[in-house]
């Protein structure tokens, strides 16, 4: 069921999305600075291209993951929970999208704060 499921997703926006990821990581990685919220938009994209058969574990993040999940957060991780917030609410409307739902969760879980967050 994975396999099937992940080709479904990639077909119908999991790739598309997984390469705005990809690219989003390479403009952050040109700073210093951005290189840990680049790490994070790899992380993404790796979740974002085949969501099934994956699980978001938490490592603990420490003091400086903590502070990193407080930016990433105030600037942008809310905006794309809520997006797959929406996402996984519409999906839920039918039984068929009832697994691509539980993914999007998981995607916004993972997107409201990443750091400290492993996915295996």
């Amino acid at each position: 069921m994975k396999t099937i499921g992940n080709i479904i997703w990639i077909i119908f926006g999991g790739l598309f999305g997984a390469i705005g990821w990809c690219i989003s990581g390479l403009i952050l990685c040109i700073t210093i600075v951005g290189i840990p919220f680049g790490k994070q938009c790899f992380k993404m994209a790796n979740l974002q291209l085949a969501p099934f058969g994956k699980t978001v574990r938490d490592n603990g993040s420490g003091t400086l993951g903590c502070f990193g999940n407080i930016i990433w957060l105030v600037l942008f991780g809310w905006e794309l929970a809520l997006a797959n917030l929406i996402a996984g609410i519409i999906f839920a409307i039918t039984i068929i999208g009832i697994p691509f739902a539980k993914q999007s969760f998981k995607l916004a879980r993972l997107s409201l704060m990443p750091f400290g967050k492993d996915i295996v």
